[in-house]
């Protein structure tokens, strides 16, 4: 199973950019750790600051991937650009937010690429992709009949 991993604008910074919402741990860093933990899935991670070129990689991965877990960041709540991309590509996507959108400025409650997602995952930090992973890993088994 392929995997792709696609973090939007200043997912690049986690670690360093607001702990109290983020946490302290690198991306980099934790997904080390998954592809330890995950090794029947291959892992590929993508971060942009650039809405076209998060646009970009979704579009291909539709050919490449078998899923993506995506944080869009700020784009959630603005984009319907990449809303439309989720929604023309026909692998399953996840959304995940490391902080809870829901608890935060009443802007960010609401997630327009959420919505075109399979489903999403919000305030669990890190353990977000871990559990999507999960689900991602045993949703391709029940449609591979294992």
């Amino acid at each position: 199973m392929k995997v792709l991993i696609l973090n939007g604008p200043n997912l690049n910074l986690t670690g360093k950019r607001q702990p109290e919402h983020y946490g302290n741990q690198t991306f980099e860093g934790f997904i080390s750790l998954l592809k330890k933990d995950f090794t029947k899935i291959q892992l590929t991670y993508f971060q942009s600051n650039i809405e076209g070129e998060l646009i970009d990689i979704l579009q291909q991965s539709d050919q490449k991937q078998d899923a993506v877990i995506f944080n869009p960041g700020g784009y959630s709540h603005t984009s319907v650009a990449l809303a439309d991309a989720i929604k023309a590509i026909s692998i399953p996507v996840v959304e995940v937010h490391l902080s809870n959108i829901f608890a935060r400025e009443s802007y960010r409650h609401q997630s327009l690429t959420g919505a075109a997602c399979e489903g999403s995952i919000s305030g669990l930090g890190m353990e977000g992709y871990r559990l999507a992973l999960q689900y991602l890993f045993m949703k391709n088994q029940l449609d591979q009949g294992r």
